[in-house]
């Protein structure tokens, strides 16, 4: 397999630092309103894909640089108050405490704010995605945690976590979990890895990460399985990135062929998103690379008949990544595989394999694949 090149690694921020800058932050406002007698305000990064650039040196999308101004006035009044509460509260009650809070706490935790008080939980959403903005750093670095699960694990690799309350070491070896696998946290700045294993297979469904766990396939080809179960949380993307950078282990991405699949899917996992651009940085992998399912492989392996039409979502998708993504358009790569699937007009599932036996994807496919090496980018 060729060695890929190594992209930078993300700071990991601690949490005196962040408090520090949501002090100075604090301190800045507070300096316009008493001293240079002007109207505070804060800006933010615009998240949207027309304010990124691909950087191929870095590998993931990097923000341009437009910004939103939010300014004191009547009509922001209240915003602007909710954010700077909101900035006390990480600081105070998370960071300062070494406390943690999910997103749909922090919304009924402002009921006590008085006018401040949010409404609606997408407005507190909203105001904690345009802090993480303005900070610079993601938000589990701030003590917030996500709702949703990070993705399991399986294979030759010990994951060194510790108690939460006496910090003493855990270590969980992935290779002995019966037949089940280990769930990544919503936290995993603090984990450490132990592992001597050559790649690192990430899985779009979880049956077939079942399937390669029922029959110990890490242990045949001496690799960490981890599901994604569709596009992949922020705690798994981060975990797989942090894996990648401390043990110098190639990732290898297995989805479904289809729009979806390359240009959320995968894509989100290589360089991230357009609303996430700011902090992109510590959730891609632009380590990885895509084994399959490729249009080509339909060809290959003769799986024609085991194919499903395009439907009218997919090849908007794929003709708006053609045209707007700035990725699909910096890789010849990419633009080809997408131009040959929607002149195929099909798209096909993991899955599909089975036609020529249950087993085919694991003693087939998969060795002849990655023996092979040829994965796009």
């Amino acid at each position: 397999m060729a060695a890929k090149k190594e992209s930078s690694k993300p700071q990991i921020v601690s949490r005196e630092a962040a408090s520090r800058k949501i002090q100075e932050a604090a301190k800045s406002i507070h300096t316009d309103i008493t001293k240079t007698h002007k109207k505070p305000t804060m800006s933010f990064p615009i998240r949207s894909l027309s304010n990124v650039k691909y950087d191929v040196k870095q590998g993931h999308f990097e923000m341009l640089g437009k910004t939103s101004t939010r300014t004191l006035s009547y009509n922001t009044v209240k915003t602007f108050a909710q954010s700077m509460r909101l900035l006390a509260t990480t600081k105070k009650d998370l960071l300062d405490k070494n406390d943690i809070a999910g997103k749909r706490e922090v919304y009924y935790n402002s009921k006590s704010w008085g006018e401040c008080r949010f409404e609606q939980q997408p407005k507190s959403d909203s105001l904690l995605d345009d802090m993480e903005a303005m900070l610079g750093m993601n938000r589990e670095q701030l003590g917030y945690i996500p709702g949703e699960r990070g993705g399991d694990v399986c294979g030759p690799i010990t994951v060194i976590d510790q108690d939460a309350y006496t910090g003493k070491e855990i270590k969980i070896n992935c290779m002995k979990l019966g037949s089940g696998a280990w769930s990544i946290p919503s936290r995993v700045e603090h984990l450490r890895f132990e592992t001597k294993a050559k790649l690192v297979l990430v899985v779009e469904t979880s049956s077939l990460f079942q399937r390669l766990v029922h029959h110990r396939y890490y242990a045949t080809a001496s690799c960490i399985l981890i599901s994604m179960s569709g596009v992949p949380t922020r705690a798994c993307r981060r975990f797989i990135r942090r894996l990648a950078d401390e043990c110098r282990i190639p990732v290898v991405a297995f989805t479904d062929g289809d729009p979806y699949g390359y240009c959320n899917i995968y894509r989100t996992l290589k360089v991230g998103s357009g609303q996430a651009a700011h902090i992109n940085k510590y959730f891609c992998v632009p380590q990885a690379c895509y084994l399959g399912v490729t249009p080509q492989d339909i060809l290959d392996y003769h799986l024609e008949d085991a194919t499903h039409p395009l439907e009218e979502v997919d090849i908007k998708r794929a003709k708006d990544a053609l045209k707007n993504d700035p990725f699909i358009k910096h890789h010849k790569e990419w633009q080809q595989a997408l131009n040959q699937m929607l002149q195929m007009g099909v798209r096909i599932e993991q899955q599909a394999f089975a036609k020529h036996g249950l087993n085919f994807v694991l003693e087939h496919y998969l060795p002849e694949k990655l023996k092979k090496g040829d994965f796009l980018p």
